[in-house]
């Protein structure tokens, strides 16, 4: 009460009719509650009126005022406040039922430090903007996040998410604040546009139209692409070298000047001597741009004929021919590029998982010994000695850290997070072949079942979502893949045994999806939130720097997301896949993409043979491509019913004999069920009765053929046994059945009832 008095005494002397237009017209408003100048001014007054002016009194005094709600001060006065007395005060003081609701409301494995940073940015926003919790709207948020420039956000997107969940926003509030703050969504063409504020109105003009008229058929990114193409490559470009430009008409020698400068630009690199400075490239994409730019001149010219009112004016000659535009060069280069990067990168697969997989294990070591150990203890785990800290940061009084042996601290939780997605993302990749935004829309009914309807056999799909050429497609899900599926399922988890249904953002369109169970996701600061492309990519370059993996000129090998669609492509054409049901697997439009991706095929040799196949095609009689006859495709089912043995499947191939003499033991391509297992045991314990028999009767023309068929039955077991001890393992895919779908999906789009 004492600091409240003399601060008072010292705002009387301010104008104003009210202590907050004093506070206003004092010396406090436009600075931080750590800045020198407010408090030598409030010295300089104390030492006038003989008054005492520690610092603790003035503090003290300015918390009292704010729990009073008798002065608002503004955000920027709050900031790098590090007062441990101001959350507890008001909330003792100004809101002690909000508080304690909105506590109750928190997760459980929240930590003290989010919980604590959390609620005091409720309090600060209290503090400056008055009333209780239940007075907080999305505005005092966002203003706190535009304040807060400084210091983490992370504290400010929790107390968003309390609140949002508390009920206290409206139903149509965003699911998360980057929704508002950091996620602009689409922009139109103008004002694509107008980031490069053009001079000349009427060419500006001209390009918002032509762009909005093609972007009925462009996707967004695609519609950024041109935007940059046109405006800031060709138009500014001309106006910044040839001010007063203002026609779509150029002089030979502006074009020809324009032409030379886009071949080249200047980008900033480390220099061989370690300094940075300006370097100049070629410039990749020239040939793109040219060709966009004719596209205008042309699509100009078109137009004109349909509309002429709006585009006849601005028809001109292009100059750009069409022998510039060729990209035969460039696409050569390219995939002699790609080819040599495939081929650098396929051999260390093997390492890098490996890797994975080695960081992964080891990650969960450290993460269990950390749990098990008791507070102000030292553990070893792996060679390595940790100490354990005195007091624990979380909920369930578990330590997040530890300090090793040379005095860093480590979050073991963190490492094993960021150890095991970068598995994930690795092992999916190399067996999928899928791109990295489609990796990221994977969720828990991509992973679906279908029953063959011959055998009734369930065989696992992954479905894939539509991304860069809208097609839907689905992998077969291969033991190994399941296994790296069931990790992630069983991870992403809730204890209800449901994946959280999360919301994600679409870089390349700027939209927000719906909520939707993601398996690429990870509960942080106890919300679960969608792992963003970043995150798997700092994962994926930590592994690749534990690998010790290099490049041919000895530097440490880099590995991109894509990478592992090349290498996936490549190594299933070199293994004797098709290049059309590779085209298929991959979501291409075109098998020369798929073969553009493939690094083992020249040019020539893939033509050759697309030509011999055709001419083939061409001379075999038309019957052979006519419609299959009932008959025939009974002989063709009746053929695999036929090969139904005691121990199991005949593996041949349709319509060929057997070329073992029905030696079926000794066949490779014989397929053992499991549950034959003790038939083949028999045979072969009558194999060993037969060999000792033949030995002691002399049959020796017999032992060969016995030692052969026993050498054939005890592969068959042993193989049969890692088979079953494989099987054995859980594997738990998570498959979602049709009621959890719909009762999701229900949910999901059910609108709310008016309250």
């Amino acid at each position: 009460m004492f600091g409240a008095r003399l601060l008072l005494d010292w705002l009387a002397t301010y104008p104003g009719e009210t202590w907050q237009q004093r506070w206003q017209a004092s010396p406090t408003y436009g600075q931080q509650i750590a800045s020198q100048g407010w408090r030598d001014a409030f010295a300089k007054w104390a030492r006038s009126e003989a008054r005492v002016s520690r610092r603790e009194t003035l503090l003290v005094g300015v918390l009292a005022l704010l729990c009073a709600d008798a002065v608002r001060p503004d955000p920027e006065f709050l900031i790098g406040s590090r007062s441990r007395h101001l959350r507890p005060a008001l909330e003792a003081t100004r809101d002690p039922e909000g508080f304690a609701r909105l506590r109750a409301s928190l997760p459980t494995n929240l930590s003290s430090a989010d919980g604590s940073s959390g609620l005091k940015t409720i309090a600060e926003i209290m503090a400056c903007q008055g009333g209780t919790i239940d007075d907080i709207v999305v505005g005092d948020l966002l203003l706190w996040h535009r304040t807060n420039r400084t210091n983490s956000n992370r504290r400010i997107e929790l107390a968003y998410t309390w609140l949002r969940d508390l009920g206290l926003f409206p139903a149509d509030a965003p699911h998360t604040l980057f929704r508002i703050s950091h996620r602009t969504g689409q922009l139109t063409a103008a004002d694509l546009v107008d980031r490069y504020q053009l001079q000349c109105r009427p060419i500006r003009d001209l390009l918002v139209a032509y762009l909005s008229h093609r972007s009925v058929g462009l996707d967004f990114t695609s519609l950024q692409g041109l935007t940059v193409s046109l405006a800031l490559r060709f138009w500014d470009d001309l106006e910044r070298h040839h001010p007063g430009v203002d026609s779509l008409r150029l002089p030979a020698e502006v074009i020809t000047a324009w032409k030379l400068r886009l071949a080249t630009k200047t980008v900033r690199k480390r220099l061989p001597d370690g300094s940075f400075g300006e370097v100049t490239e070629p410039r990749r994409n020239a040939t793109a741009i040219k060709t966009q730019v004719r596209a205008l001149y042309l699509d100009l010219a078109e137009w004109a004929v349909e509309d002429p009112s709006q585009w006849a004016a601005w028809v001109a000659p292009c100059p750009i021919s069409e022998a510039e535009c060729s990209t035969a060069k460039a696409d050569r280069q390219l995939k002699a590029r790609m080819d040599q990067r495939t081929r650098e990168r396929l051999p260390a697969l093997p390492t890098l998982v490996q890797t994975a997989d080695r960081l992964r294990k080891e990650a969960k070591a450290r993460l269990d010994a950390l749990n098990a150990a008791p507070l102000s203890s030292t553990f070893t785990v792996l060679g390595e000695t940790f100490t354990v800290p005195r007091s624990s940061k979380r909920a369930d009084g578990r330590p997040i850290h530890a300090w090793d042996a040379s005095g860093r601290r480590r979050s073991f939780a963190g490492e094993e997070r960021s150890a095991f997605w970068a598995w994930a993302a690795i092992e999916i990749l190399r067996h999928t072949g899928i791109r990295i935004e489609e990796l990221l829309e994977l969720g828990h009914h991509s992973i679906i079942s279908y029953k063959l309807p011959t055998t009734g056999q369930v065989v696992p799909l992954l479905q894939i979502a539509p991304s860069k050429t809208d097609q839907e497609r689905l992998v077969l899900v291969t033991p190994e893949l399941a296994d790296v599926l069931s990790a992630v399922v069983s991870r992403v988890r809730a204890p209800d045994g449901r994946v959280p249904l999360v919301r994600s953002y679409d870089h390349y369109e700027r939209v927000w999806n719906p909520p939707m169970p993601l398996l690429f996701q990870d509960r942080m600061s106890g919300y679960s939130r969608p792992l963003s492309a970043a995150s798997i990519r700092r994962g994926l370059d930590a592994t690749l720097l534990a690998s010790g993996l290099v490049d041919s000129a000895g530097e440490p090998l880099i590995f991109q997301p894509h990478d592992f669609r090349r290498i996936f492509i490549t190594d299933s054409i070199l293994n004797g896949m098709p290049p059309h049901i590779a085209q298929v697997i991959a979501g291409h439009d075109h098998i020369g993409t798929t073969m553009g991706y493939a690094a083992i095929y020249p040019t020539d040799a893939i033509e050759a043979h697309r030509a011999f196949i055709a001419r083939r095609r061409a001379l075999r009689p038309v019957e052979e491509y006519r419609t299959v006859t009932p008959e025939e495709w009974d002989e063709f089912l009746g053929h695999f019913e036929r090969r139904k043995l005691a121990l199991g499947d005949c593996g041949r191939a349709y319509g060929t004999d057997c070329a073992h003499e029905h030696a079926c033991v000794r066949c490779p391509v014989l397929i053992v069920h499991a549950s034959e297992r003790p038939r083949l045991v028999e045979i072969r314990d009558n194999l060993l009765a037969r060999i000792l028999e033949a030995e002691r009767e002399g049959w020796l023309g017999e032992i060969e053929g016995l030692q052969s068929s026993l050498t054939h039955a005890e592969e068959k077991i042993a193989q049969l046994d890692a088979q079953i001890a494989r099987k054995q393992e859980a594997v738990d895919l998570g498959v979602p059945t049709f009621r959890e779908i719909v009762a999701r999906a229900t949910a999901v789009a059910a609108p709310q009832e008016p309250s």
